[in-house]
């Protein structure tokens, strides 16, 4: 029996939102089998300001204690709720750099970032979120922490256009069984044809809402989203080798502007096949 446990990455910032984040990383590990790593940066110019070294030493020895406390405290306590054991770490350093390093270094299978309302390519420093999406060939989880999975529940999963063939993670056999049926679509056409329609079921296995792009076509289906309480949407940003359409999977500008302006958390998949 295949028994794969998937390599999951927190990556957080230590705001308001963490907490729901890692609560929705509990969730998606223990749907999939997974172990959870929580990874912090810190840059030493937001704590030492202009001091002596001597002083600055004693400033980040003392910063570097209430941060471990800090997480210690919030992991601890998931951790016991939820039966889970978490790890962490973090570091003092350039955000960008140490996050580069440590995601090299750990190989994760699924990294987690959170997601703010406005201005998502902006929070634990300078454009994080871009730099996963290029560093980082696995999934992604962006939680939003309004609109966000919730451990021991099952989760309300949408596909973003979503194909009949399956999803194209390795764990999809577990995510559906652990999401509420039947599956949900949204399509987002450039128009609309007779045969299309805004609620159709595909072999009473999923309901496909359809679209035609527009100006609003992303708050519309931001709208239809929350109406439909949907708390994850999986993205497909896989390039199929085989197909000659160019729209075979999301680019990297609607990723951008999914992150942006759809207020649900999101599952962006692998960008290459598995081995």
């Amino acid at each position: 029996m295949k028994n794969t446990r998937h390599k999951i990455v927190v990556l957080s910032d230590l705001k308001k939102s963490t907490a729901t984040m890692l609560k929705s990383t509990v969730s998606l590990a223990k749907m999939i089998n997974g172990d959870i790593s929580f990874f912090h940066v810190k840059n030493p110019s937001d704590v030492v300001k202009k001091e002596s070294q001597l002083s600055a030493i004693r400033t980040i020895n003392h910063e570097h204690a209430t941060i471990d406390k800090k997480i210690q405290r919030m992991v601890k306590s998931i951790s016991k709720d939820y039966d889970i054991n978490i790890s962490y770490s973090f570091a003092f350093g350039n955000i960008k750099s140490e996050i580069s390093e440590y995601l090299t270094q750990q190989q994760p299978d699924i990294i987690v970032l959170g997601k703010k309302k406005s201005n998502a390519f902006n929070f634990i420093g300078d454009n994080i979120t871009q730099l996963v999406l290029k560093q980082h060939d696995g999934e992604i989880m962006i939680v939003d922490e309004n609109n966000a999975p919730e451990p021991n529940t099952h989760i309300s999963l949408g596909l973003l256009d979503g194909k009949e063939k399956g999803l194209n993670i390795g764990f999809a056999d577990d995510l559906v069984a652990h999401s509420q049926q039947p599956l949900k679509s949204f399509k987002i056409a450039q128009k609309l044809n007779e045969t299309d329609t805004i609620n159709t079921s595909l072999n009473n296995e999923m309901i496909e809402y359809v679209f035609e792009k527009g100006d609003d076509s992303m708050n519309y289906l931001s709208n239809y989203l929350v109406k439909n309480k949907i708390n994850l949407l999986y993205v497909d940003r896989m390039k199929d080798p085989s197909s000659t359409k160019k729209e075979n999977a999301t680019n990297a500008s609607d990723i951008k502007d999914i992150i942006s302006n759809l207020k649900v958390s999101l599952l962006l998949t692998s960008k290459v096949l598995s081995a």
